[in-house]
């Protein structure tokens, strides 16, 4: 039953929880985290860490792709950003990582991304992009925008890719565009395709059970993460509590294993995870994985230098984030940053061993099953 609260005369809102409110209840006897399993499978893909990264230039290069595949996750190659605008996107990371640490105006380094993204996308760069991680032997998934996926997913799929990821900061199973003949219909446009999509964001059950529906493989649940984000506290005031909109995710996704009578979606949660409890909390809510952002940004392999962006910055018009650095230091390795071995006590190294151990000391074995840990809401 949904927790109603009058905010006002003939105004009500639902309450709602973060990750933050809510804590694992172990009830179960405890095991060895080495019979632990992290591995799940998305459509004919199986990963042995629950990790996807979040699809900005400032986190996964076709390099870092490669290296986060072979670690057993997946990396999201941003589709309309740089790695298919610029030959030498190095080059031009630089340049912003170098605006970003001497220019006094705080807004300089978001009008240069703007600047970047600017240039007109380049089917050969993209193309290119994509052969690298695919010749790799990973995994290869690539991220489009509701209103560009039309326009970009042909040159996609001839360039190889495994998987599609149509995401925006909030996305419904129909996108009307100003200036298109017809809307984006997602059920049209994924029973067109031969490679499984993956599709979001979302907050509510609703969205969820609609964008199930539309054939997709797996439902990201919220936005990103709050780590150099303004969708929240500035541009929109649009806000996602991630604990409970995974658990009405993860509700839908019942609903919909009901409703076909046996076709299981997976919900990737977007937001707020920050820390190997953040992960392990996402999953006893109800995630089969998790995006992360700024917390892989750190690692000596992501390509923007220790600072970090979420895709939306580089919005022409309306930005919703902000160029800040994660690394200060000597930056770690990304085996360090998922597997460890760690020397932080806060959570930000080894995130797969955080989520492991957690598992163990609820007695639970996989995934699936540690879904089903009891949680405790914080007063």
């Amino acid at each position: 039953m949904r927790d109603l609260v009058e905010i006002g005369m003939g105004r009500t809102a639902r309450r709602t929880y973060e990750l933050d409110d809510v804590d694992i209840v172990p009830s179960r006897r405890t095991r060895s985290s080495k019979e632990v399993s992290t591995a799940w499978q998305l459509d004919a893909y199986r990963f042995d860490i629950p990790v996807l990264a979040h699809p900005t230039d400032a986190l996964v290069s076709p390099a870092f792709a490669v290296e986060l595949g072979r670690a057993g996750g997946l990396g999201v190659i941003n589709g309309e950003g740089l790695w298919g605008r610029h030959a030498d996107v190095d080059a031009v990371i630089a340049r912003l990582v170098d605006i970003a640490e001497n220019d006094p105006d705080p807004s300089a380094a978001i009008a240069y991304l703007q600047e970047l993204h600017a240039a007109p996308l380049q089917a050969d760069l993209l193309a290119a992009a994509v052969a690298q991680v695919r010749d790799s032997g990973v995994t290869t998934a690539v991220r489009v925008s509701p209103q560009n996926a039309r326009a970009l997913t042909p040159e996609l799929v001839k360039a190889g890719i495994d998987l599609l990821v149509v995401h925006g900061t909030i996305i419904s199973a129909e996108h009307v565009a100003h200036g298109e003949s017809e809307p984006l219909n997602l059920k049209t446009f994924i029973s067109e395709l031969d490679v499984p999509v993956v599709a979001g964001g979302v907050s509510d059950h609703r969205t969820a059970l609609h964008l199930m529906r539309t054939g997709a493989a797996g439902v990201i649940v919220g936005f990103g993460s709050t780590h150099g984000a303004t969708t929240t506290s500035a541009s929109l005031g649009i806000g996602v509590p991630m604990a409970t909109a995974i658990a009405d995710a993860a509700a839908a996704r019942r609903d919909y294993l009901d409703e076909t009578g046996g076709r299981y979606v997976h919900v990737i949660a977007d937001g707020d995870v920050e820390t190997s409890g953040d992960l392990a909390k996402a999953i006893a809510c109800g995630a089969d994985a998790a995006v992360l952002g700024a917390p892989l940004a750190i690692a000596a392999e992501a390509p923007g230098r220790g600072w970090y962006w979420p895709s939306a910055a580089a919005h022409p018009s309306l930005p919703r984030g902000a160029a800040l650095q994660v690394a200060f230091d000597e930056r770690p390795s990304l085996e360090r940053v998922l597997t460890g071995p760690s020397d932080d006590p806060y959570g930000s190294l080894n995130f797969v061993g955080g989520l492991r151990r957690a598992m163990a000391k609820s007695g639970y074995s996989d995934l699936k099953e540690f879904q089903k840990v009891g949680l405790s809401v914080r007063a």
